[in-house]
């Protein structure tokens, strides 16, 4: 049943607190490196279940004529590229990982572990670049990966790289938060999100995602490579970025 998003608390440990087996390319994991993660080559070759043959919630039998599935409905009005983060922001721990959600923005339901329904609009693409990473750490990965990962050779290899990560994990100290993003580019069926990071020392780093419009909702677009993120680069400040205030 869709309900309208809850933080469940799952305690899973976050994604920059595991240290992961992964091919150089990466895994979302390290999507923001927000701490000590070890890339080292790996081997594995799991990838998304070929058994999996019913409709997702988020494929394109799903949609319906207005082109969102189910009960989705949002506010897709205004496609400005936003200048300040939403009024209605709301912090909430999304598989250990402090991200931004918002009643507006989205997501605004839930689908078992797929937090889903994110407005059609440049601050949809940005809270679904912030959100359906932090799912990836958990031992629903495949599930969300499934729904929101753009389907292709690319999510073969990002399920195949992320198989291969031992469950249990070292938990490592956090060494950053989210700090603002910026879109370097935006339609209606694409955009790319950079994210800024704020880590403990007091300077930044930036990586960005690709988000794809598919099956009436934003999904990550990964590299053919498997990555779902480009290279994680220091910055010298966060002038051009949209701070969150929080």
């Amino acid at each position: 049943m869709q309900t309208p998003y809850e933080d469940n608390g799952e305690a899973s440990t976050p994604f920059w607190k595991q240290r992961s087996r992964l091919l150089a390319a990466g895994f979302l994991a390290a999507v923001l490196v927000l701490s000590l993660i070890s890339l080292v080559t790996a081997g594995g070759s799991d990838g998304m279940d070929a058994q999996h043959t019913a409709p997702g919630l988020l494929s394109a039998q799903s949609a319906s004529a207005h082109g969102r599935p189910g009960t989705c409905r949002t506010d897709d009005t205004d496609t400005s590229v936003p200048r300040s983060a939403p009024r209605d922001v709301q912090w909430r721990t999304i598989g250990g990982t402090q991200v931004p959600t918002s009643p507006s923005a989205g997501p605004t339901l839930s689908e078992g572990p797929v937090l889903w329904c994110f407005a059609h609009t440049p601050m949809g693409a940005v809270m679904a670049a912030h959100v359906i990473p932090a799912q990836m750490s958990g031992p629903n990965w495949r599930t969300v990966a499934e729904e929101q990962v753009v389907a292709g050779f690319g999510r073969d290899m990002f399920a195949s790289q992320r198989a291969s990560i031992p469950e249990a994990s070292v938990k490592e100290r956090e060494t950053g938060r989210y700090a603002g993003f910026s879109l370097a580019d935006y339609s209606r069926d694409k955009a790319t999100v950079v994210l800024l990071i704020n880590t403990v020392q007091g300077g930044f780093n930036t990586t960005s995602l690709s988000v794809r419009w598919s099956g009436g909702d934003w999904k990550i677009e990964p590299g053919t490579d498997g990555g779902l993120h480009s290279t994680v680069s220091p910055v010298s400040g966060a002038d051009g970025f949209v701070r969150w205030e929080v």
